[in-house]
């Protein structure tokens, strides 16, 4: 240092007090997530939140309104439509997620596919329609999977075979 000119050392003093004072001020921000896109669909006559749910060859339309826990699926009660206690929870899931148990009447019309093709459709339809009224809740639903479509779907059969993968049996002789 002694051979540099007395400017230089003064430039790079300069530059190392603004670094110091740099990282003195720097400050911790606490990361807020962000919010879950989401489209807002109402019925202007009811004023009842919608939203369509697909699971297989499932397909639910759900509407959701302030009420008294009331859950009627193709004009029956829950526990009559879906006999079956796992495709029950299936459809309640989102509800207790979200916590609004005992406080929202639903009402969903579901057509196509099976037990389980409906139930899943009417949980994604149920989450989407939650999220339309509460836009708080969308972390919590998309968190646990009750906003993402689940694309896997029947395979074809295929000509030349008996199903769709299943070849005829091979003899060796």
């Amino acid at each position: 240092m002694s051979t540099a000119d007395p400017q230089t050392e003064d430039v790079q003093n300069e530059g190392t007090e603004a670094t110091a004072v740099e990282t003195t001020t720097t400050e911790t921000v606490e990361a807020t997530p962000a919010p879950v896109e989401h489209v807002v669909k109402t019925d202007p006559k009811t004023g009842e939140h919608l939203g369509t749910g697909r699971r297989k060859s499932g397909v639910a339309r759900v509407r959701v309104k302030a009420g008294t826990g009331k859950i009627v699926i193709n004009d029956r009660e829950l526990a009559e439509y879906f006999p079956h206690e796992q495709d029950q929870n299936a459809v309640m899931a989102p509800i207790r997620d979200s916590g609004y148990e005992g406080k929202i009447d639903v009402r969903i019309l579901v057509t196509g596919g099976g037990p389980t093709g409906q139930s899943g459709a009417c949980r994604m339809g149920l989450g989407r329609a939650l999220l339309s009224m509460d836009a708080e809740v969308g972390h919590q639903l998309k968190d646990n999977g009750h906003l993402t479509r689940d694309s896997r779907m029947k395979e074809r059969k295929k000509y030349g075979l008996h199903g769709a993968r299943r070849g005829t049996q091979f003899s060796k002789r």
